[in-house]
């Protein structure tokens, strides 16, 4: 009845309806009988099939939301413009859509204020270890309320945001370090990794073991980044529009910034960055591709340049604490430029240009990777030996090794054509079981083998 193209087609748009949490296996069922059923009846009455397709996703469309928001997510194909047609943008809950947002994010500005009628200050190490904990269970339970998770799912999530608290206030609390970057200072790295995957947790519903919604939720990581950094630049215009006003006519406002506005807002804005992603996707969802698109090339070519420059002055890496910690940030910020392109491409495309370019920036990473691991390992060397901040580095960079290393295989198989791109997908979304599984063993394991000696 259909050609290989249209049940191709119809596969993709069934994979999209799977994605969404509130629809189950019977209603995705019904929804494509439904779909086939139209593209039968359009084809006998004279349509080819690929049109029949078109016109049949046109009345699913009307008929619900959930065809606008497949053909956002394609938005290469043609029928993006026959389903979007008349699409205001606006947001598709209504009012009652800001109620959990408003809820969540007042008792985020609200708890950030708690410790301060316990005389704790904000420039107290307190902050250090525990802000995370602050911004990322409002957040957590803004998921919690909308997915409407079950209580065994609420409780996954109170156990590991205790188990964070616990760490934060117990383990790295009385652990110190040899080095001025403390083992506390490690848990304050690691710990908001962590806690930021139980997020995820609450995002994808408690439905951790499907990998198409941990890429979901990777998706989420990267436009609420883009969100977060937004509202914080409008928020700094706010505070130096404050001060400026107020200073002009003699009012010090400084206490009201430093201890209010600037606390309750970064922590109420996670909430809020991560509502806008729910809320307003037709906005960054195009922009997050367009800006992957960009850093990709230049990200590649600075690493290969860096190659280069390593291979003919042959100094090596200086081997100082905050060289590494530079090299480390590079890899991170390029890992999670790869990973994002990966999860904003489409899976069915044929490899292109844009793929060779990714597996340019991934052997680089790798090169860069290799070096690094030299250098860490050869510091265990001296004096200090193997220090938390090395063995954490270590640890850090055989991950990123390891998953590197593998991305350039899947990458390369897919490029020739010996492996489909869905591996690669795949790869990457079990993959951050292995960051929470490291990061959860930096914040537990750390303090006792090197803080509490």
């Amino acid at each position: 009845m259909t050609d290989d193209v249209v049940e191709g087609q119809i596969a993709q748009w069934r994979a999209f309806v799977q994605r969404r949490r509130e629809l189950q296996q019977p209603d995705a069922d019904e929804l494509e009988d439904h779909l086939r059923s139209t593209i039968a009846e359009l084809i006998e009455a004279g349509l080819r099939p690929d049109e029949a397709f078109l016109v049949a996703v046109k009345r699913m469309g009307g008929l619900d939301e959930l065809s606008r928001e497949f053909a956002r997510e394609h938005s290469d194909r043609l029928w993006k413009q026959l389903v979007l047609a008349g699409d205001t943008g606006r947001s598709k809950s209504g009012w009652l859509g800001w109620l959990p947002m408003v809820v969540c994010a007042g008792i985020a500005a609200i708890a950030v204020k708690v410790p301060s009628l316990f005389g704790v200050d904000f420039d107290d190490d307190f902050w250090t270890r525990n802000f995370a904990l602050f911004g990322l269970i409002p957040l957590a339970a803004f998921f919690a309320w909308t997915r409407r998770m079950k209580p065994l799912g609420i409780g996954v999530l109170v156990l590991l945001f205790t188990l964070g608290a616990v760490g934060a206030n117990v383990f790295a609390q009385d652990a110190r370090g040899t080095e001025d970057f403390s083992v506390e200072g490690l848990t304050a790295v690691h710990l908001p990794l962590a806690l930021w995957l139980v997020v995820g947790f609450a995002y994808v519903g408690g439905e951790w073991l499907s990998a198409q919604r941990r890429m979901d939720f990777i998706r989420f990581t990267g436009e609420a980044f883009i969100y977060f950094v937004l509202i914080g630049l409008g928020g700094g215009v706010l505070t130096g529009i404050t001060y400026a006003t107020f200073q002009a006519i003699g009012v010090d406002v400084d206490p009201f910034v430093t201890k209010w506005l600037v606390p309750c807002g970064m922590v109420a804005a996670v909430v809020v960055a991560g509502w806008l992603v729910e809320a307003k996707q037709s906005v960054v969802e195009n922009m997050a591709p367009v800006l992957t698109r960009l850093f990709t090339p230049l990200f590649t070519v600075v690493l290969i340049a860096l190659v280069v420059a390593f291979t003919i002055s042959k100094g090596g890496i200086d081997v100082t604490r905050d060289v590494l910690i530079l090299f480390n940030v590079v890899l991170i910020v390029v890992l999670g430029l790869i990973l994002y392109s990966i999860s904003a491409r489409d899976p069915m495309a044929k490899p292109g240009i844009f793929d060779r370019l990714q597996l340019a920036l991934v052997i680089s990473a790798l090169v860069i990777d290799v070096l690094v691991l030299i250098a860490v390992y050869g510091r265990t060397g001296d004096a200090f030996g193997y220090t938390p901040n090395r063995v954490a580095a270590l640890g850090l960079n055989v991950i990123l090794f390891a998953n590197l290393a593998w991305s350039a295989v899947l990458l390369g198989g897919f490029l020739g054509g010996k492996s489909p791109f869905r591996r690669l997908e795949r790869w990457q979304t079990d993959y951050l079981l292995v960051y929470a599984g490291w990061a959860w063993i930096v914040v537990f394991a750390f303090p006792p083998i090197f803080g509490y000696a």
